[in-house]
C-alpha cells in the first residue's frame, strides 16, 4: 500500500493524487520540487533527492515525458535502484524500452514499462488501461496497488511490445478521431452542425467493434489472422472506388483532401498488388509488406 512516484506533470500529479485518495502512502520526487507542494498538502512525502524517493518504496512509478527523463532524473542515484520495481508510463520507442529494461537490470532493478491509454481525467476511473510488459510475476506481485490508478493488461516479456501496443492503440485513436473530423468537414459543407454528425457517427464508430455485419475489427482481425481474404460481398476494388468519391466529394467541397488521397492510394496499390477481387482485410498485405 506504499508507492513512490517520480515526475510531477499532469499525469504524474493526478496519479499521485489518486494513489493518496485510495489510501496509499506516496512518497513523491520532482526534479522541480515546487509541483509537489498540493500533493505535500494533500498527505504526500517529499522526498529531498531521487535516491531518497528510490529508497522509500519497493514500487516506483515514474511518469515523464520520455525515457531520457528517467536517467537524467536518476543520475547519480543509481545506486538506490537495487531491489527496486520501476514502472514506467513514459512514452518512447520499443527499442528504448528494451534498453531501459537493460539499465535497470544492470543496477538491480526490475522494469515494468506501460503504456497509458487514458487522458489525465481518466486516471484511476474504469476507463483507465494500461499495457505492461515486462516480468510478470512482478507485475502480479504489484497489480493490485496499480490497480488504484489503472488497470493493467500484461502483453509479454519483451519490454517493446508495451510501446507497440500503446503506439498501435494511439494511432488508432489518432486515425478515427481525423476520419471523425475529415467526415464532419465533409457534411458540415452542407450546413450539417458537428453535434448533428456527432451523433450518427458514434452508433457506427461502436459498430464498427461489435458483433454483426458492421463488425469489421473481429471480421477483418479473423481474416488477416488466417491470410484468407473472401472478397464475394466487398472487394478490395469496390472500396478504392468508393474512397475515390470521397477524395472527390472532399474536393468539391473546398476541404483539405489530404486524408482520403492517402487512403485512396492505399487501396491502389492493393488493387494494383492483386487484391483487387479480394476482402478489405487483403489491405493488410500492402501494409505489412509495403514493397510487395
Amino acid at each position: 500500500m506504499s508507492v513512490t512516484v517520480i515526475g510531477l506533470g499532469a499525469m504524474g500529479a493526478r496519479m499521485a493524487e489518486v494513489f493518496l485518495e485510495k489510501g496509499h502512502d506516496v512518497t513523491v520526487w520532482n526534479r522541480t520540487a515546487g509541483k509537489a507542494e498540493n500533493l505535500v498538502a494533500k498527505g504526500a512525502t517529499l522526498a529531498p533527492t531521487a535516491a531518497d524517493a528510490l529508497a522509500a518504496n519497493e514500487l516506483v512509478v515514474l511518469s515523464q515525458t520520455h525515457y531520457q527523463a528517467m536517467y537524467d532524473s536518476l543520475e547519480g542515484a543509481e545506486h538506490a535502484l537495487d531491489g527496486r520495481v520501476l514502472v514506467n508510463l513514459s512514452s518512447g520507442s520499443p527499442d528504448e524500452l528494451r534498453e531501459a529494461a537493460k539499465w535497470a537490470g544492470a543496477h538491480g532493478a526490475r522494469l515494468l514499462p506501460g503504456g497509458i491509454m487514458t487522458p489525465v481525467p481518466g486516471i484511476g476511473t474504469p476507463a483507465a488501461e494500461t499495457y505492461i510488459a515486462g516480468p510478470e510475476d512482478v507485475l502480479e506481485r504489484h497489480r493490485a496497488t496499480l490497480g488504484a490508478i489503472t488497470d493493467t493488461s500484461y502483453v509479454g516479456a519483451d519490454p517493446g511490445l508495451a510501446m507497440l501496443y500503446y503506439n498501435a492503440g494511439f494511432y488508432l485513436f489518432a486515425a478515427t478521431m481525423a476520419a471523425f473530423m475529415q467526415a464532419t468537414a465533409l457534411v458540415a459543407s452542407a450546413g450539417v452542425s458537428p453535434r448533428e454528425y456527432g451523433a450518427v457517427a458514434a452508433p457506427l464508430v461502436r459498430s464498427l467493434g461489435e458483433d454483426g455485419p458492421m463488425g469489421f475489427v473481429k471480421i477483418c482481425a479473423e481474416h488477416m489472422a488466417t491470410g484468407t481474404y473472401p472478397g464475394a460481398a466487398d472487394t478490395v476494388l469496390m472500396e478504392a472506388i468508393s474512397v475515390g468519391h470521397v477524395v472527390e466529394a472532399a474536393r468539391a467541397a473546398g476541404i483539405d483532401a489530404s486524408g482520403p488521397a492517402a487512403l485512396k492510394a492505399l487501396f491502389d496499390r492493393a488493387v494494383d498488388a492483386g487484391y483487387r477481387d479480394e476482402g478489405l482485410g487483403a489491405i493488410y498485405e500492402v501494409i505489412r509488406k509495403p514493397s510487395a
